[in-house]
């Protein structure tokens, strides 16, 4: 990473400089001068990356919702190039990138993208687990699913989405172990009720076509009622 070399070197710079000038005896301030020229370079130049970044990726997501889905991608995949400059700029772009294909139900392009996304992205890694699980890649699906909520343990739809997944798998007794809410559908051999989580669910495109259409023409049902009161 450029980062890290640019501001390596201008540590070492910094501490030999003060080495040469002060003499050996004075190893500790070249050593705590250093440090401190390392942080502070590291922070700007990684702040002045990522406003570069998440400018690309602001503009990219505004072509892409309004319909210039080719456009946006694009712009997503120039991106990438910043990550040679900083760390985890590469998995946050590739997750990005891998998610809306996804969205687009566009799994094949999808797919190596999220492969290669960002671990701690939680809806990508998602994502990425669901496709394992519909390649019959279980193994890969459960180690994609575990990493998730070892990094975001907070969010529930990921604890619900890794339940189902392993539910509709067959491992049922898993699923419990997994997840304890839903637990008596799951006992009496029903599926987990995912309705709750509205967009957030729908979006993993593990319900059938015709029951998301009725579902958004529900809700959008619900909008115009509340417009015309």
């Amino acid at each position: 990473m450029y980062n890290l070399l640019i501001s390596s070197g201008a540590a070492a710079l910094v501490c030999f400089g003060l080495l040469l000038a002060l003499g050996p005896a004075w190893w500790w301030l070249a050593l705590l001068a250093a440090g401190v020229v390392f942080l502070g370079s590291f922070v700007l130049i990684s702040r002045a990356v990522m406003k570069k970044v998440e400018a690309v990726m602001e503009t990219a997501m505004k072509d892409i919702q309004n319909q210039r889905f080719e456009k946006g991608v694009r712009e997503l995949k120039g991106a990438l190039g910043y990550g040679k400059w900083q760390i985890y700029v590469t998995g946050q772009v590739n997750a990005t990138i891998g998610m809306v294909y996804y969205l687009k139900r566009d799994f094949s392009n999808a797919f190596p993208y999220l492969e290669k996304g960002f671990f701690k992205n939680w809806m990508a890694m998602g994502m990425l687990a669901v496709s394992y699980m519909k390649r019959n890649r279980r193994d890969k699906m459960k180690d994609s699913f575990e990493k998730a909520v070892v990094v975001s343990p907070k969010e529930s739809l990921l604890w619900a989405l890794f339940a189902y997944c392993l539910a509709d798998g067959g491992d049922v007794e898993k699923a419990k172990e997994v997840l304890q809410q839903n637990l008596q559908l799951l006992a009496d051999g029903k599926k987990m009720k995912m309705k709750e989580y509205g967009e957030l669910w729908l979006q993993f495109h593990l319900e059938s076509a015709g029951t998301i259409q009725k579902q958004q023409m529900a809700a959008l049902g619900v909008r115009r009622r509340i417009v015309r009161r």
